[in-house]
Formats: C-alpha cells, sequence, structure tokens
C-alpha cells in the first residue's frame, strides 16, 4: 500500500503550524488580516491532502505548488503582521523559518513525483 499524505512529514508539519497561527491569533483585532492568514494557514495542509487523493502525479504535483504558494502567502502575511506589532519579532522570525522549510519540503516532495509514483496515494 502506497504513502497515505496522513504519512507525509510535511502534511503533519503544516497541520502543527496551523493549529499554532490559530493560537497565536486567537485575540488578534485585525479581522482582516487574521483571516486571510488562518486561511492561507489551512491551506497549506488542505491542498497536500487534496492533490494526494487525486489519481495522477501529475495532480498531486499541482497542488503540491498551490499549497507552496499558500506557503509564501503566510509568510508574507507573517511579515506584515510583525510590521504592524500583532507578532513580536522573534515570532515572526521563528514562523517564516518554518514557512520557508515546509516550502523546501513542498518542492521536495514535488520533485519526487517525477521519478515515484506511489507517495501520497492509496492503492487500489
Amino acid at each position: 500500500m502506497g504513502t497515505t499524505f496522513e504519512d507525509l512529514d510535511v502534511w503533519k508539519r503544516s497541520c502543527r503550524l496551523t493549529v499554532e497561527m490559530f493560537s497565536l491569533l486567537k485575540s488578534c483585532k485585525e479581522y482582516g488580516l487574521k483571516d486571510q492568514m488562518l486561511r492561507a494557514s489551512v491551506s497549506i495542509a488542505s491542498n497536500i491532502a487534496e492533490g494526494s487523493e487525486r489519481n495522477s502525479s501529475a495532480e498531486f504535483r499541482r497542488f503540491l505548488f498551490i499549497a507552496k504558494g499558500s506557503a509564501a502567502e503566510l509568510r508574507t502575511q507573517v511579515y506584515i503582521a510583525g510590521s504592524i506589532g500583532v507578532f513580536e519579532a522573534d515570532v515572526c522570525q521563528r514562523l517564516a523559518a518554518e514557512l520557508k522549510e515546509v516550502s523546501k519540503m513542498l518542492q521536495g516532495l514535488a520533485n519526487s513525483l517525477s521519478t515515484s509514483r506511489s507517495v501520497g496515494r492509496k492503492e487500489q
């Protein structure tokens, strides 16, 4: 049986990041930014999961790149949140570093799909 998205370290890491974002933004009064940040955060893990359940490696890769885009979007929002005082500088640095790592992991997984057809999908 092939690997499922629940087995992927990048999916697990993205889920942990999303939970952390909800915690960090719980009392944030910047509602527009908060909403965008939470949506981008949720999008990362969700696109990994959705893509893994598609019927082709090409589709999975496409969704991994969507997830990677959401990670870049969230990283931008983290920088903005730091600039307006929503997050302290050290929190921004830590979150940005984590998002860069997630992006690298997504790129690596996408690259691996050109050589392995079973990653992220269950056998029928």
